[in-house]
C-alpha cells in the first residue's frame, strides 16, 4: 500500500536532528550497517567511505534542512523523496528507507542528489 506523507516514517527529520548535532557518529546511525549514500552520481559508498562522505557534508558548518516532499510506504520499506538544504547547497533526495525489527527506520539507499 502506497501512501503520501506517512507520519510513522520519520526518517528525514531524525537525519535532521542527528545532522545538526555535528556528530558523525549520530549521522552513521540513521543508516542500515551495509547502507549505501550516493556520494555524487555514480558513486554509491558504504561503511567507512559512507562516513567520511558525510563528514564532509558535516564540514560545511551548516544545519541542513528537510522538507519531506512524498513518502510511499510497502511494508518496511519506504520510498522518500526529500527537499534539502545546508547552507547554499540544495538537492531532492530519492531515498529507501527499511523498517528493522526494532521498529526504527533506517536508510538502505541515500540519494542526496536524487536524479542529478
Amino acid at each position: 500500500m502506497s501512501t503520501d506523507h506517512m507520519p510513522s516514517v520519520r526518517l528525514p527529520e531524525q537525519f535532521r536532528e542527528a545532522f545538526n548535532t555535528g556528530s558523525s557518529a549520530a549521522v552513521e546511525a540513521v543508516y542500515e550497517p551495509d547502507g549505501v549514500f550516493v556520494d555524487g552520481p555514480g558513486n554509491p559508498v558504504t561503511g567507512p567511505d559512507r562516513k567520511r562522505a558525510n563528514e564532509k557534508m558535516l564540514a560545511l558548518g551548516e544545519p541542513i534542512e528537510v522538507r519531506p516532499r512524498h513518502t510511499y510506504v510497502a511494508g518496511d520499506i519506504a520510498l522518500l523523496i526529500v527537499d534539502w538544504s545546508i547552507g547554499e547547497v540544495h538537492g531532492t533526495a530519492t531515498d529507501v528507507a527499511r523498517r528493522g525489527p526494532d521498529g526504527v527506520w533506517r536508510y538502505v539507499i541515500d540519494n542526496p542528489f536524487g536524479t542529478a
